[in-house]
This record gives structure tokens, C-alpha cells and sequence, in this order.
């Protein structure tokens, strides 16, 4: 039987999901167990979401460079068996050092995610790129709905937060394990000097775009506390494979679509949704709307979630090839870790020191003007693909 896509497709995209249904199970209970079981201010765990994807940064665009030196699967396992180091944060009572092994787990996994796309990109066609995208972005958030409903349903069985978090190690081992099962692979060859200059401007763009898009990007750790404040903490971590569901949902729907407008689907679809899923949030809160509204509005931030996963690394592979492609992926990370950084502080001392609602509003009002320029920014991509 003929595969769609290259083996390695298969494997990367497997790996991503067991990657997810063991880190997922610690980032949807983390804003529960900082704040509500350490008891500490809300602020700390902006600053530990706003440290981890802000120095986080660095370690991604590292990996991206060092994929392009010593290959992209050597370095995606090495940054993916690091991963687990955040399994242990539950065993921490003080908030300090449970954020601190947290942070330097998600620091692995930034290492890791650059080399990553570059060996899914080496695995595939300009022709099938962001589908296999989508196909990695639907099992990636597939295996977080698992470790949401695992989430779930340990903590009703009422077992603790250091408990719950230990079982994330099995699955991170089986995810490694799939990328050394990996085949070599030939990279593209690179892009002739005038033709690289042109898509040079187009990435300027689409990076700062993305940046922007980062700003706007805040932990879904905040959803879920939100949740868990005004009704309970199961309310609260049921928000999680709402998201995941859909997000992941939407990932598969991205990876039928064949379309030579990426870009604007990115805009619309990707950065524009999310910021109706902020406001759809905003809307509840501000008016005391019933819960299925805001499980909606967290739906509707998912699939963009989705089309942001699908498309922006299948942009930034068709600009950045060859010897460049690593460099081209970890850039797309410092991008959008930058931006994070940013919306988490922001997010959070608007959550703490004003209210929730701000918090949500400003989200919105930057996801739109994220869409805005990425749309603008994009047309000469645009042209060029289409």
C-alpha cells in the first residue's frame, strides 16, 4: 500500500502526539496547582508562562541553528528526551522551584520544536507541506485531548497534582523513541541569491506578524483558571479538552484542504479566529452569559490555535530552505516566543492588578491587528505561491 506522505510524516506526527498526551497533562494543571494548590498570586504564574516561552526563545532559535550543523534529528532527540524534567514539578511545595522545573522542561521542548519541522519539511513536498502540517498539528493536539481527559479524570479519582504529573514520563519516552525511528532524508537545495532576497521581505513580514500574533497569545492556563474561579476546578479543567478537541479537529481539517492562499487563511482563519475566541470569552464574563457560551468561545480560539500550527511553519519552509532551513524555523519560534513572553506578563498583570475582562479585551484588540498585517504584510507571499 502507498503511503500519502514519506514514513517519517507518520512518525514525527506519532511522536507529536505522545508528546502531548504526557507534557499537556502538566501544562492543563499547572495554573491550578501554582495557584490554587501553592497558593501563589496569579502573577507568578504569568511570570513563569512569560519566562519559559521568553527565554524559551533563545533555546529554540539554538536548536534551529544546530539542526542545520549537526542534523535535524540528532538535536530533536536530544531537546525531546529533556522534556520530561517537567513531569517533576509536582513534587515542588514551593512555587519557585516547581516553576523552575517546569520552565526547564518547556525550554526542551522550544529546543526541539525547530529541528523538528525541519525534519518534517526534509520529509515532505512543497506540494503536501502543509498538509502533513496539519495531519503533525491534528495526533499533536489529539494526544493533549487524552492527557486532558487523563487530567480530568485523576484528579476526580483524587489522586494529587505530584501524582498526576509523574504519568507524563511514560508517553515523553515513546515520543522520543519514535524520532529515533526516523530515515534519513535529502535537504532541499538552497534558494538562487535574487529569488531568496524577495521571499526575505515576505518572511520580515510574516515574522512580525507573528510576533504580533505572540502578544496576543496568552497561556491557556488562564482560561482554565478563570473557569475554575467562577465555577470549580473541574469546570475549570474541563476547559482543556474542549481546546484540544477542537484544535486538534481542526488540524485534520487543515491537512485536506489544498490551498495556494495560505497566507490568508493564516490571517483569517488562524489570527482573526483567535481573537474572536477572546472576545467571544470577554463577552461572557462581561455579561454573566451561561457556561456553554464560554466553552464555545474557547472552541472557536482552538480551531485558530489550529490554523496557526498548520500554516505558519508551511510558510516559513517555503521561504527558508536549504542550509537555511533550521535558522528559518527557529526564527519563526523567537518570533512568536517574543510575543509570548510579552502577552503572558501583560496578560497577567492585567488579570491581577485590574480584571479578567481587560485581559481578554486586550488579547482580542492585538489577535485582530496580528490578522490586519499578516494580510497586508503577506500579499507578496501571496503572489509568489499563488
Amino acid at each position: 500500500m502507498k503511503l500519502r506522505f514519506h514514513v517519517n510524516v507518520y512518525l514525527l506526527a506519532f511522536s507529536a502526539f505522545f508528546a502531548d498526551m504526557g507534557y499537556q497533562i502538566v501544562v492543563g494543571g499547572l495554573s491550578v496547582f501554582i495557584v490554587l494548590v501553592l497558593h501563589a498570586p496569579i502573577w507568578v504564574f504569568a511570570v513563569i508562562e512569560a519566562v519559559s516561552y521568553g527565554i524559551g526563545a533563545l533555546f529554540a532559535y539554538a536548536g534551529g541553528i544546530l539542526a542545520d550543523r549537526y542534523g535535524a534529528k540528532r538535536i530533536s532527540v536530544i531537546g525531546n528526551s529533556l522534556i520530561p524534567v517537567l513531569s517533576f514539578t509536582g513534587l515542588f511545595r514551593n512555587y519557585a522551584l516547581a516553576g523552575s522545573a517546569y520552565v526547564t522542561g518547556w525550554w526542551s521542548r522550544n529546543f526541539r520544536s525547530p529541528p523538528r519541522r525541519v525534519l518534517l519539511v526534509e520529509s515532505t513536498t512543497k506540494e503536501n507541506r502543509s498538509r502533513a502540517f496539519g495531519l503533525l498539528h491534528g495526533l499533536d493536539v489529539g494526544g493533549g485531548v487524552i492527557a486532558s481527559i487523563l487530567l480530568i479524570s485523576l484528579y476526580l479519582l483524587g489522586l494529587p497534582f505530584s501524582t498526576i504529573f509523574l504519568v507524563s514520563i511514560a508517553p515523553l519516552i515513546v515520543s522520543t523513541l519514535l524520532i529515533v525511528a526516523t530515515r534519513p532524508t535529502v535537504r532541499e537545495r538552497d534558494e538562487p541569491p535574487q529569488e531568496r532576497r524577495t521571499e526575505a521581505r515576505a518572511m520580515t513580514g510574516i515574522m512580525i506578524a507573528t510576533a504580533l500574533f505572540g502578544f496576543s497569545y496568552y497561556s491557556i492556563g488562564f482560561p482554565i483558571l478563570t473557569a475554575a474561579t467562577t465555577s470549580s476546578i473541574a469546570y475549570g479543567l474541563l476547559v482543556y479538552p474542549v481546546f484540544m478537541s477542537v484544535s486538534a479537529a481542526g488540524g485534520f481539517i487543515y491537512s485536506r484542504i489544498r490551498t495556494r492562499r495560505e497566507i490568508r487563511q493564516l490571517g483569517l482563519f488562524g489570527y482573526a479566529l483567535a481573537g474572536f475566541g477572546a472576545l467571544g470569552i470577554l463577552l461572557v464574563l462581561a455579561y454573566h452569559a451561561d457556561m456553554a457560551f464560554y466553552y464555545a468561545s474557547v472552541a472557536i480560539l482552538g480551531l485558530g490555535t489550529a490554523s496557526v500550527e498548520t500554516y505558519e511553519p508551511s510558510i516559513i519552509s517555503k521561504i527558508a530552505k536549504g542550509s537555511s532551513a533550521g535558522r528559518g524555523m527557529g526564527m519563526l519560534s523567537v518570533f512568536r516566543s517574543i510575543g509570548m513572553f510579552s502577552g503572558n506578563l501583560v496578560f497577567g498583570l492585567l488579570y491581577f492588578f485590574i480584571s479578567s475582562e481587560y485581559s481578554y479585551g486586550y488579547a482580542a484588540a492585538v489577535a485582530f491587528a496580528g490578522a490586519a498585517i499578516v494580510l497586508v504584510a503577506g500579499r507578496s507571499y501571496g503572489r509568489k505561491s499563488a
